[in-house]
């Protein structure tokens, strides 16, 4: 799917709040659990999870299991325009994420991530 992604498809995609900080969250982390993600954005697993499974069927993101979690990334094949954009608007709009970055930088010692995770 990730070779059909046109800027339709990616704008239509990230027009949700929700997935577009989601988004902007793991493009600046390089990847997120589930539950870092439910905790940044102080909302429940279903509809946290309910986002991905959006962002994962446009090829936005890609998931991978290990143990108990399941960790998302930038699907590996985004074509460089999407990359450039995510990059330009993390740059110009760092103050719209703090929050949610400021709940993840709490979050850095793994075994109180692997307390929220469990």
């Amino acid at each position: 799917m990730v070779e059909h992604l046109t800027p339709t498809t990616v704008f239509k995609c990230l027009a949700d709040e929700t997935r577009a900080r989601m988004t902007l969250l793991i493009a600046r982390e390089g990847e997120l659990c589930v539950c870092e993600l439910t905790a940044a954005l102080e909302q429940s697993q279903p509809k946290i999870s309910r986002h991905l499974a959006q962002l994962r069927a446009c090829g936005v993101l890609e998931d991978r299991r290990q143990g108990q979690w399941v960790y998302y990334r930038l699907h590996p094949h985004l074509p460089d325009w999407v990359h450039e954009m995510l990059k330009t608007i993390l740059a110009a709009n760092r103050n719209w994420l703090g929050p949610e970055v400021q709940r993840l930088e709490r979050m850095r010692n793994r075994p109180e991530r692997a307390t929220i995770c469990a």
